[in-house]
């Protein structure tokens, strides 16, 4: 049955009409995709349309009347190669099948009955029997038994046909101009190894779809579009049935112009060399055609559901033994198992990705340990990625270039600079340029542990790369960083080179360059030039704003600029904030303008603030060196509460101003505390310690 294909392909797309029941586009499906159709298709009555190509014309009789069908002799040469390769993989499968029947057969009498089998089918489709040869009911010459294994040998021959020309249009798409430009892409931007071949076979099979897709559009058009036929009409007497509707139809088989040309392309196939190209060839389709995932039904099915619900704290291990006793996985029945749990049970997907990265049958490669160090770098899980990079090594398997580009990433983030370090260098010394995304992560890596230097380094490195535009939160970074070292010359710089970037300075950039003048106290006129560009582009500054400006002129202390500045800002209603007010009293407090000082503090208990620790500070600093004892006890109070938030520089002024107003014994017991959390007190503030030890002896001697 499966032959009728062979030979219905060469004339039913030249028929168009039989009693007046137009040709289905079921038929010409067969004709044009090479479709195999199962034995019931070809039995149902409704289904059996018979036509047959002849060199006179295609006959079916109807009663009294016939049909007579004008034949065109087309795409000879096409089918007779179709034929060929027919006959040459039937040959090849019927030698197995007879050599395993027939063992002690030797190869003249496999290559005898051969022969007659072949004739025989040759026969049928050339001779007047092709329906007996299709109907199961009627054996001739054969015992049922070898036309059965006629037809499903045929039927596999059909289907490897089938499968060898989708298989030929796959690579004609590997090899196309689109998948050649993204694949090359993929590698410039480090995907390697398995990843890229399935992203290449992935991207190919979508072009195939895509081709098969518009073809069948593209048929269905030509179909509508195609017009009736033009028949010619015949009429044929018979005594037995005039004009009966329900007669059967008479089949008279053709006249096949020229002979089957039985050629297995000039070789002799029965050679068992040619078994062994066989199975290579067969290999090698494998690797185009990945194989799929073993159904899963019964107790292996309802062990896969267990496995998928279970919960976090629960240990699979027993589960997954179970399943692989059941199932006899190979790595695409887990990786199938692994994409059920990423999509309904993420949890518990890390656990058993990292469980079967020691099963054999997993065939566990490089690719399997990134993808489940990235899993786990995207939640900050480091000590899992520790533990699998552990496993990585015992194993003596290194880490891909995407494995070491999240590693940069994961310990960036975390603020571990030294192995965020050492991740980026391996990327280079393997070849690899890192992209903006691994530049950006080591850049904010150094900023976040105050070292500008390192990341302007980097962002220059970048820059000069011509590949890659450093996004404007990156420049304002770095420009931060160097503001906050009080590095106004590198901020200065970075702002430029942000500028010839393509970035405007806005309200950010000139905030930290206000910030960064400001705490070098030597260039309050760029400082205010930056601060009366916050007010061109429109924008009040804020109260932090302010307070940095003011810091700038109490460092060359500038009283009447400052002063002026705040009319200003008052004048056009901008009013300051207590941020303002801390500098303030931090700049009167070293005047000893004690009186302003304490009502600008008044402002604080208006607004029911308290006063930050930096105004603890400057009050503690303010009333030592006046020698009020009260207020000084009472703002020591305060400042030695909090003494785990004090720097180095905040316990020398509190020491300083302690011993120039005489309160030597706390001074003494403050240099204690500074001690013990592990600062080293500077050589000024060491004098000025001795000095104070000596003259309290001297008086005590006096005295």
């Amino acid at each position: 049955m499966y032959l009728k294909h062979l030979l219905s392909r060469l004339t039913i797309r030249h028929v168009s009409k039989l009693n007046r029941v137009r040709t289905t586009s079921y038929y010409r499906e067969i004709c044009t995709s090479s479709h195999i159709h199962t034995r019931d298709s070809f039995t149902n009555p409704r289904n059996r349309n018979r036509f047959f190509h002849s060199s006179q014309g295609t006959v079916s009789n109807d009663g009294a009347k016939g049909v007579e069908f004008v034949s065109v002799k087309s795409e000879e040469d096409e089918d007779e190669a179709v034929m060929n390769d027919f006959l040459s993989r039937f040959v090849w499968i019927m030698r197995g099948k007879l050599s395993a029947v027939y063992r002690e057969a030797d190869k003249k009498e496999i290559d005898a009955m051969l022969q007659i089998i072949v004739g025989k089918v040759v026969a049928e489709m050339e001779g007047d029997r092709l329906e007996s040869f299709i109907d199961m009911s009627v054996q001739e010459d054969f015992s049922e038994d070898l036309w059965t294994t006629v037809r499903e040998v045929s039927g596999v021959v059909l289907e490897d046909m089938k499968k060898a020309k989708k298989k030929e249009k796959m690579k004609s798409f590997l090899q196309s101009e689109e998948v050649k430009e993204m694949t090359r892409f993929a590698g410039e931007i480090g995907i390697r190894g398995d990843m890229l071949r399935e992203l290449r076979f992935k991207w190919a099979r979508e072009k195939l779809e895509d081709s098969e897709f518009y073809e069948s559009l593209e048929r269905m058009r030509k179909d509508a579009m195609e017009p009736e036929p033009e028949v010619k009409y015949q009429s044929h007497e018979r005594s037995d049935h005039a004009g009966g509707e329900g007669d059967d139809q008479v089949v008279s088989l053709p006249k096949r112009s020229g002979k089957i040309k039985y050629n297995i392309y000039g070789l002799d196939l029965s050679k068992p060399k040619w078994a062994e190209v066989a199975e290579q060839i067969h290999e090698a389709g494998g690797s185009i055609w990945p194989q799929e995932p073993k159904p899963i039904s019964g107790k292996c099915k309802n062990v896969t559901e267990k496995i998928v619900s279970l919960q976090v704290d629960d240990d699979p291990s027993a589960l997954i033994a179970e399943w692989i006793e059941l199932l006899q996985p190979s790595r695409v029945d887990w990786l199938a198992l692994l994409d059920r749990l990423k999509e309904q049970n993420h949890q518990m997907y890390l656990k058993v990705a990292e469980l079967v990265l020691d099963e054999e049958s997993f065939e566990t490669n490089v690719r399997d340990y990134s993808q489940l160090v990235d899993a786990h770098a995207k939640h900050d899980q480091l000590d899992d990625v520790e533990r699998i990079l552990k496993k990585m090594n015992e194993k003596g398997i290194m880490p891909d270039i995407p494995m070491k580009t999240t590693m940069v990433h994961m310990y960036s983030k975390a603020g571990n600079l030294n192995l965020a370090k050492e991740a980026f260098e391996s990327l280079r010394r393997q070849g690899f340029q890192p992209d903006i995304k691994v530049y950006s992560s080591m850049i904010m890596a150094y900023v976040n542990v105050d070292d500008p230097k390192s990341a302007d380094f980097l962002l220059r490195e970048l820059s000069d790369t011509k590949k890659f535009k450093p996004s404007e939160d990156l420049f304002l970074a770095v420009i931060r960083s160097y503001a906050l070292n009080g590095d106004a010359t590198g901020s200065s710089r970075i702002l430029k080179s942000m500028e010839f970037a393509g970035y405007q300075a806005g309200l950010e950039a000139n905030t930290y360059l206000v910030e960064a003048y400001s705490r070098t106290g030597h260039h309050t006129d760029d400082a205010r030039k930056h601060f009366d560009e916050i007010m061109k582009l429109g924008t009040k500054p804020d109260d932090k704003i302010i307070a940095r400006m003011i810091a700038a002129y109490a460092v060359k202390n500038s009283l009447d600029k400052a002063l002026q500045l705040l009319l200003q800002l008052e004048k056009d209603g901008i009013e300051y904030g207590l941020a303002t007010c801390a500098v303030l009293i931090d700049w009167l407090g070293k005047l000893q303008l004690i009186d302003e000082a304490e009502d600008l503090l008044g402002k604080f208990t208006e607004k029911g603030v308290s006063p930050s620790l930096d105004v603890h500070i400057s009050l503690c600093d303010m009333y030592a060196r006046a020698r009020e004892e009260k207020k000084t006890l009472q703002a020591l109070g305060v400042v030695e509460a909090n003494k785990d938030k004090l720097t180095q520089g905040d316990f020398e002024r509190v020491i300083n101003a302690l011993i120039h107003g005489g309160f030597n014994q706390d001074g003494e017991r403050m240099h204690a505390l500074m001690t013990a959390r592990g600062f080293t007190a500077s050589e000024g503030l060491n004098v000025t310690l001795k000095a104070s030890q000596t003259f309290s002896r001297r008086r005590s001697h006096t005295k």
